[in-house]
């Protein structure tokens, strides 16, 4: 099983991002698939999740009304607008076959991609 994650980067304040999480191995349909970031010192946190049959789709209060999970075949995608100097983080994306986005959001998963780099600039 492999998640893949790419689409981080250096952005200014009030910029856009599209995180992309590429999996193999895994059926992604069958899955809660989410993205949780870190910054230095801190524990990972949940940012979101979408379920299998997009059934639930959840959202942190951070980036609430800023974010959009959505899926497409076997990746998955988070676009987040109007970013922040507080967004700056290494986002990973994860997946977890018992298809709850609490176990995601617990920082419980079964799979977890490498990582990318997310850096706002003011």
């Amino acid at each position: 099983v492999q998640l893949q994650a790419s689409g981080g980067g250096l952005v200014q304040a009030g910029g856009s991002l599209r995180l992309s999480c590429a999996a193999s191995g895994v059926n992604l349909d069958f899955s809660a698939v989410g993205w949780l970031r870190q910054t230095p010192g801190k524990e990972r946190e949940g940012v979101s999740c979408i379920t299998s049959g997009d059934s639930i789709i959840d959202y942190a209060d951070s980036v609430k009304g800023r974010a959009t999970i959505t899926r497409d075949k076997n990746t998955v995608y988070l676009q987040i607008n109007s970013l922040k100097s507080e967004d700056t983080a290494v986002y990973y994306c994860a997946a977890d076959e018992s298809r709850s986005c609490a176990v995601v959001f617990a920082d419980a998963a079964d799979y977890y991609g490498q990582g990318t780099q997310v850096t706002v600039s003011s």
